[in-house]
């Protein structure tokens, strides 16, 4: 039987080496590896199950509710859409109302995105591409606000609105005296305030890396800051935008402590998270009213997630891994 070798190499010549492997396509393999996707999928089901439940509970009788768990509503279905329409629509305040405070929650949480959005947007450029005096001690000073608690500017700010600002005796700012359906500008004011540090600072990091000749191009052909900024820059931070967009959308409309404290408790400026803690306070054995408003609260966090996904993802990947 004859075997065949392979010659060697000639002497003096080297085998020549593939690409180098970048961190970011070992990152890649690794996320695609297995087990990472049954890990995921693992989570995934545990994430899920409980939201189904809360789903599958708030369809089922009063009585079901109570005698039975909610995997039990397959093996002997019974289903009913009285818990919405009693949670949404009830003639009493007991039984839920909620309508009303589910459109105070969108009146609260779409312009406490948008505020943030455009005054972080027009900062974050500034701070990246216009040389002024002060420039780096400002962004320090937006780093350094993170790290503020939000409680410790609830009470302060409170004041503000309630007595204004004086100093020395002289009024700089009077009280803003809000009647208690206007009380919405103080929340929207609220969580502006509160989120501009975090979106400036993201934002930044995101517009700091656009291509430096890009920039120079558009200002030799005579663009100035603001059409530099309308046709360059906001269409390529879209992704960035729609990434920190989803994440004060969820803050906002989950929020209960800034709206408790700046909107009240009454049915003009509440939003939904404080009635659900009404109901939770006052109405604890009304499972299944309390099924059915949790599942109405978390409805548009949902399609808002779901609507934006593809945005989310690539603008926590954008800058993240290099190479």
């Amino acid at each position: 039987m004859m075997t065949t070798t392979t010659p060697p190499a000639p002497a003096g010549t080297e085998s020549v080496p593939g690409p180098p492997v970048t961190r970011a396509a070992r990152v890649r393999r690794r996320l695609n590896s297995p087990i990472a996707t049954g890990a995921s999928i693992l989570i995934a089901v545990l994430w899920t199950v409980p939201t189904f439940g809360l789903f599958v509970s708030s369809f089922r009788p009063e009585d079901e509710i109570k005698t039975t768990g909610w995997w039990t509503a397959f093996s002997n279905p019974q289903f009913t859409l009285q818990n919405y329409q009693e949670v949404l629509f009830g003639r009493s305040a007991s039984s839920g109302q909620l309508a009303g405070y589910f459109i105070n929650s969108l009146v609260i949480t779409i312009p406490s995105v948008l505020f943030p959005l455009a005054f972080a947007a027009l900062a974050a450029y500034a701070l990246a591409w216009m040389n002024f005096k002060g420039r780096d001690w400002i962004y320090i000073a937006v780093f350094a606000l993170q790290i503020v608690p939000l409680q410790m500017a609830l009470v302060p700010l409170l004041s503000f609105f309630s007595e204004g600002v004086s100093l020395g005796g002289i009024e700089l700012m009077p009280a803003w005296n809000l009647d208690d359906e206007e009380k919405f500008v103080q929340v929207w004011f609220a969580h502006t305030c509160f989120a501009l540090p975090v979106a400036v600072f993201l934002l930044h990091n995101f517009i700091s890396q656009l291509p430096k000749d890009l920039m120079e191009a558009a200002r030799v052909d005579g663009a100035t800051h603001p059409k530099i900024f309308r046709s360059i820059v906001l269409p390529l931070i879209v992704p960035a935008l729609a990434a920190f967009g989803i994440f004060q959308f969820l803050w906002v409309w989950n929020d209960l402590l800034v709206a408790l404290i700046f909107a009240g408790g009454g049915s003009e400026t509440a939003p939904l998270t404080v009635r659900l803690a009404e109901l939770a306070g006052t109405r604890a054995n009304e499972w299944q009213r309390l099924t059915s408003g949790a599942f109405i609260s978390i409805v548009v966090p949902l399609i808002v997630f779901l609507s934006l996904q593809r945005f989310f993802v690539r603008g926590l990947l954008a800058g993240g891994v290099k190479g």
